[in-house]
């Protein structure tokens, strides 16, 4: 049942599950205090859709971003931050084609951005660590949607600050819609549902707690929430159920399947539908990837979503940088009498392949909390690109450990992996893509359509410690493809 956001607060807020108890091989980490082993049962909270008004012909949004408390345990209320409530905050939706406005209104006691992940939009309204809102002050980025049916997402990007207030509960969805797609489920909170994942790492007390040891990855989390609860239940009503799978965690990759290793299909990536329904039984995504899943139930029973242990390549022991272990995410329990659902198309959509020929080729080698050895620098001008051409990027990971690789404003197409063409799963746009220690990724993508000698996006691994550690870079987009060298903050957005 699709909640309001009173009753979305109050299930986030209230529910009576403890935290799971995770082996220090699973944290990886100077582990806190344990804490009792969670038990399922607590409904999955729905976050609720944000109301939304229709002025001059733009849809607008509101939104505050908030301190607030938050219950992992009950009766412990945790330090949290969120949007429109105490922790995470509403989905926005909007359709192709529409112009769309957010105001944000900063209630927090520090300074934020709100960046719209996967989003093809102007730089200046991306909101990067250039267009920090101040406490007390608000903002206003306004673009119209011009990209295909979606699961993105919205959170901070303070440089510096992101991996604290992520970890907080600044995170919401923001679902794109097209006419004429393809018969999927896609009742809200009913057969079509929304759940962001993050592994927490909670004391004996139930506060947020971050890591202090120096963990390569920063926090790794001793506690996994599903929506905000701990030991989360979906109860399902339809013979199929479509799951659009976010990990906002910090730095912990997930390897979703279920319990039973049954196959189930994945029908979208990042950036939108893939070209048809991929049957796996194990989708693996790092932080900020997403996945839509579409899961088939028998009537009465019960199965898990399940995290198993991550591949990582030659990541030496495997149990390092938050692998080796399985733990469980989220339970599916089948009403007795299910709904029939509509079988799944053989075909979801084109997706027209990127002509590669002529190309303009950059490199860019992810090392330590480096990019082609450099950390970030606010007023470097890293690459310049010229508006809507055609580029060919080749990403190596020399670190001994697994890093990703985000980059803002576009969505891309992931050509091969080593040489070796990629799964079927990540066939279709992408934002985000692991590099795991040793690989080499080859990704094609149109530059954004807005020039812009002031304003940069970013790119940068999207390991919330790293980017805060300044493994990040941004690249201008120019009429001509030349530009600047350095920037200056007069001028830019505040």
């Amino acid at each position: 049942m699709l909640l309001s956001r009173r009753q979305f607060l109050r299930a986030t807020a209230a529910v009576g599950v403890l935290a799971p108890t995770l082996s220090s091989a699973l944290t990886s980490c100077a582990a806190p205090e344990d804490v009792p082993k969670v038990q399922f049962g607590a409904a999955l909270p729905i976050p609720p859709l944000a109301e939304s008004t229709v002025q001059g012909g733009t849809r607008v949004f509101a939104l505050n971003a908030q301190g607030g408390k938050h219950e992992f345990v009950p009766g412990k209320p945790a330090d949290s931050m969120g949007y429109n409530g105490s922790y995470l905050g509403p989905t926005l939706r909007a359709r192709r084609g529409e112009k769309v406005r957010i105001d944000l209104r900063n209630q927090l006691s520090e300074e934020t951005t709100i960046h719209f992940h996967g989003m093809r939009l102007p730089a200046a309204d991306d909101g990067g660590p250039h267009q920090m809102i101040d406490a007390g002050s608000s903002g206003s980025p306004a673009w119209t949607i011009d990209q295909p049916a979606a699961t993105l997402w919205y959170h901070p990007h303070p440089h510096g600050s992101t991996e604290r207030q992520v970890s907080l509960g600044l995170t919401g969805l923001f679902l794109i819609d097209e006419p004429g797609a393809p018969q999927l489920p896609h009742t809200y909170g009913v057969d079509d549902v929304p759940v962001i994942v993050q592994d927490r790492r909670l004391d004996s007390n139930g506060q947020l707690t971050f890591d202090s040891s120096g963990n390569s990855l920063g926090t790794l989390g001793n506690s996994i929430a599903a929506n905000g609860v701990l030991g989360a239940t979906l109860k399902v009503s339809t013979e199929r159920v479509r799951l659009r799978l976010l990990n906002a965690s910090d730095g912990r990759w997930f390897n979703f399947g279920l319990a039973d290793h049954r196959t189930f299909q994945v029908v979208a990536s990042d950036g939108g539908l893939l070209a048809a329904p991929a049957p796996v039984t194990r989708v693996q995504l790092s932080p900020a990837e997403r996945a839509e899943i579409v899961v088939d139930l028998k009537p009465g029973e019960q199965i898990m979503l399940r995290s198993f242990a991550p591949e990582l390549g030659s990541v030496n022991p495997p149990d390092a940088f938050g692998g080796g272990k399985d733990f469980d995410v989220l339970r599916l329990d089948a009403s007795a009498s299910l709904t029939p659902s509509p079988a799944l198309p053989s075909s979801l959509t084109t997706i027209p392949a990127i002509d590669v020929d002529g190309a303009h080729i950059r490199s860019f080698t992810l090392n330590g909390r480096n990019i082609n050895n450099h950390t970030m620098d606010m007023n470097r001008v890293d690459e310049v690109v010229a508006k809507s051409a055609t580029e060919v990027w080749y990403v190596d990971n020399t670190s001994a450990y697994q890093h990703n690789f985000h980059v803002h404003g576009v969505q891309f197409q992931l050509l091969d992996i080593n040489g070796a063409q990629p799964p079927a799963a990540m066939r279709g746009w992408k934002d985000t893509i692991p590099v795991l220690p040793r690989d080499r990724m080859r990704i094609a993508m149109q530059m954004p359509a807005y020039a812009d000698e002031q304003h940069p996006y970013m790119y940068h691994c999207h390991v919330l410690t790293h980017e805060d550690q300044g493994m990040m870079g941004q690249y201008l987009v120019t009429e001509s493809g030349t530009g600047p060298s350095s920037l200056t903050m007069e001028g830019m957005q505040h």
